[in-house]
């Protein structure tokens, strides 16, 4: 089992994510089953960054989002294609960036005091897994860094993990 390392909230963000895909690249495991590596990567994240409320996934089944391992107050069970800023990254197919919720036209509010958002999509050769959603109680706290950054980790956990392996969680 790889060992977690807290990582130095004084760090510069661009840092702290650096350390972060360190983290991450040692704490996937395909040996394991699919949910426990997720799990890990929502941890992750939350106890690296105080600017995230919330950091979960969402899967696809059929063009709707089923919620999937979370760190945060509880959250919608499911989106629909098109709708809300996850529903919109699944079927563009890119990160969205929304600095302020409530000018996000159709904006889900799982949570009345998220300000803030952003979502990469889960998608490999053609095939639409998913959703990392990130939320923020500040107003634009989510930048092209973390655009990056959290582009590379999906990437990463595409490369290390057997995607197909979320049609057997969906079930």
């Amino acid at each position: 089992m790889a060992e977690y390392r807290q990582i130095d909230n004084a760090l510069p963000e661009e840092e702290k994510y650096k350390l972060l895909i360190k983290q991450a690249e040692s704490l996937l495991d395909d040996g394991l089953p699919l949910l426990t590596n997720l799990s890990n990567i929502t941890a992750l994240l939350k106890q690296t960054f105080d600017k995230i409320s919330w950091v979960g996934f969402y899967f696809n089944r059929g063009n709707i989002l089923y919620l999937g391992p979370f760190q945060g107050k509880t959250a919608c069970t499911t989106i629909e294609f098109g709708k809300g800023v996850c529903g919109k990254s699944i079927e563009s197919g890119e990160t969205l960036v929304v600095e302020d919720v409530e000018k996000f036209p159709g904006h889900i509010y799982c949570d009345a005091d998220s300000k803030s958002e952003i979502v990469v999509p889960i998608i490999e050769n053609g095939t639409k897994y998913g959703v990392l959603d990130l939320d923020s109680y500040n107003l634009a706290a989510f930048n092209n860094t973390d655009k990056i950054y959290l582009e590379l980790l999906i990437r990463i956990l595409s490369e290390k993990l057997n995607l197909d392996k979320l049609e057997r969680l969906m079930i």
